[in-house]
């Protein structure tokens, strides 16, 4: 017997109450008259506020996000990543899995009880608002399963032919997606009370419409085919080159306001472990608040062995950290024999505010340290241990009482679009370097002299599929600038090098039994054996036998694995559920996974 989807979403409902008490309580949207809830600006704004409190990305899509992105080691890899997924075991189309669709398609089709009552401007604005969380919900439904049934109205749940049919082109989706995100750009309000203060407004609606247009346009530029049916785009919903136009006029219309800017003294790391947010830079935030009791667990986690994955920077990627010359690392003699504290040193400041170098400050019970991964080896897998997110003192280790703002969207994603954009289209050129690059290497300490030639290492690094410098250049500065920020993985998608989280997890350079110095004085000491410890208090011993997954490779670097990872072509795209399957076989399945 079939499960009507949409009427557990209707018995689900949604509550109508303030910002801390949403979807609590008997008024939903089955027991009340839409007519007499929505008859002014304050209930708009009510149930708007409802989608924020609900539906912001929480902390650890915010922080963790990436973990299964190539450049970080993780303890325990998914299986998803090992060859093993299946139907059975995938989620994500469960009644639960599609309520926000129904309240926010509830939202748009009843917010016009108040249309009389509010100006036309602000009843735009909401409308706006609206559809900016719908376009948020299917973009994240095409992001893992590709093409999905599209419904822009709260569904009858005696309306089986709708409840039931087959998904819809992924070209009309992805259509439908940006038709609401011009919506919402155009029509959200950028006035001071609501821009600053947490509300969705305009500004918002463009950031996220120029991720998700670049997304589309280098998406379907590097796929040739629609994962979802193995057969060419058709571009009858627009092309790639019309997504990549679309990021460009988002971006121009956020560069162009005046109200966003890169500050040259803005510590890159303050954006992060601030309690405050960096207005000049920071559209979007999830704000915390010890005075309200309002935290997260971010550092506790970071700093636990069981509950974190222990991540660690992988060594390729470190090694597309410019020097502040802005000379590539990769050009220096001898790059791959440097030292621990050689390979650490002139490089972009955001490396030492991303993974711990030397001279990594801690407050330790009231006392501030140099600290290192190296105090405690079980979080050694390559020896650069991210600390972006981790508030640098042990106060806030084994608790949950952070409260540093975390960054949604932030100007410099907005810069990289661009730039990715313009040059994926074949229009970027030292202007628009300028406009977009040279000022978060500026801020960096970097030089800002753009390239003259590819960097070969790069092209490497992405497996040959791109040659063009001023790309290279880009994803460089997006994946450095954007670290662990849960873009990385997205990117990888796009840009079809899901092949990459296979690669091998290298880390510095240790040859067997040498004292590798790893503090800023230069005498402490790492040494690496094979079996046994030794004795000098100076140095910490890491005894590769007593670490099964590490070992010394060919070019006496570190090497963590603790299982070999699998990627085929067909998990650019997760399959559709079992489950769902059971219920309704017009929706078919993705190609790979029947």
């Amino acid at each position: 017997m079939k499960t009507n989807i949409f009427y557990a979403l209707l018995l689900a409902g949604l509550a109508l109450s303030s910002c801390n008490k949403f979807l609590d309580g008997d008024d939903v949207p089955n027991k009340i008259v839409a007519s007499e809830y929505f008859t002014n600006e304050a209930s708009l704004k009510t149930y708007a506020n409802g989608f924020l409190n609900s539906y912001t990305p929480d902390v650890s899509t915010l922080t963790r996000g990436d973990v299964n992105a190539e450049y970080m080691t993780k303890n325990n890899p998914g299986n998803f990543y090992l060859g093993s997924w299946d139907s059975n075991q995938q989620g994500g189309w469960d009644a639960s899995d599609w309520n926000m669709l129904y309240n926010v398609n509830y939202f748009l089709k009843y917010m016009t009880g108040a249309k009389d009552s509010v100006s036309e401007d602000v009843y735009k604005h909401y409308e706006g608002v609206g559809r900016f969380w719908r376009a948020w919900f299917y973009y994240n439904k095409v992001k893992t399963f590709g093409a999905v049934p599209w419904y822009d109205e709260p569904i009858d749940p005696e309306d089986h032919d709708q409840l039931y049919k087959e998904r819809d082109n992924r070209e009309f989706v992805m259509s439908k997606i940006l038709e609401d995100l011009k919506y919402a750009e155009e029509n959200c309000l950028t006035g001071s009370g609501y821009v600053n203060c947490g509300q969705i407004n305009g500004y918002i609606a463009a950031a996220f419409k120029a991720r998700v247009c670049l997304w589309e346009g280098t998406y379907r530029k590097y796929h040739k085919v629609d994962p979802s049916t193995n057969s060419a785009w058709t571009g009858s919903y627009g092309t790639a080159e019309d997504f990549l136009k679309e990021c460009v006029k988002s971006c121009e219309f956020i560069m162009g306001s005046g109200k966003y800017r890169i500050n040259p003294g803005t510590k890159y790391s303050n954006l992060f472990l601030s309690p405050s947010i960096e207005y000049s830079e920071i559209l979007w935030a999830r704000e915390y608040s010890a005075g309200l009791n309002i935290y997260h667990n971010t550092t506790s986690i970071f700093n636990s062995s069981s509950s974190g994955g222990c991540w660690n920077m992988t060594k390729a990627f470190l090694n597309t950290y410019l020097h502040t010359d802005g000379s590539r690392h990769t050009d220096k003699p001898g790059y791959k024999t440097m030292t621990f504290r050689e390979e650490l040193s002139g490089r972009d400041n955001r490396l030492s505010q991303t993974v711990m170098c030397p001279g990594y400050q801690k407050v330790q019970d009231g006392n501030k340290v140099e600290y290192s991964v190296f105090i405690n080896t079980s979080f050694m897998k390559t020896g650069y241990w991210i600390c972006k997110w981790m508030l640098p003192s042990n106060a806030y280790e084994g608790n949950t009482t952070c409260n540093n703002a975390l960054p949604i969207l932030r100007y410099a994603e907005v810069l990289l679009n661009y730039a990715e954009a313009k040059a994926e289209l074949g229009q970027f050129s030292e202007a628009e370097w300028e406009k977009s690059i040279a000022p978060l290497r500026a801020r960096a300490g970097v030089a800002t002299t753009p390239p003259v030639d590819a960097d070969k290492y790069l092209v490497d690094y992405f497996d040959n599929s791109v040659t063009d410098k001023w790309i290279l250049e880009i994803r460089r500065e997006r994946g450095i600038e954007l670290y662990m920020e849960g873009l990385r993985y997205e990117d990888l998608m796009r840009w079809k090098l899901g092949q990459l989280i296979t690669r091998k997890w290298d880390g510095m350079y240790a040859r067997l039994d040498e004292k590798i110095a790893i503090d800023q004085a230069g005498d402490k000491f790492v040494c690496f054996t094979q079996s046994k410890a030794g004795s000098d208090p100076k140095t910490t011993y890491f005894v590769l036998d007593r670490n099964p997954y590490h070992s010394i490779n060919a070019d006496n670097c570190i090497q963590f694995e603790q299982i070999p990872l699998v990627w085929e072509e067909r998990m650019y795209l997760r399959p559709i559920p079992q489950s769902a399957l059971n219920i309704n076989l017009d929706l078919g399945q993705n190609p790979g996974w029947e």
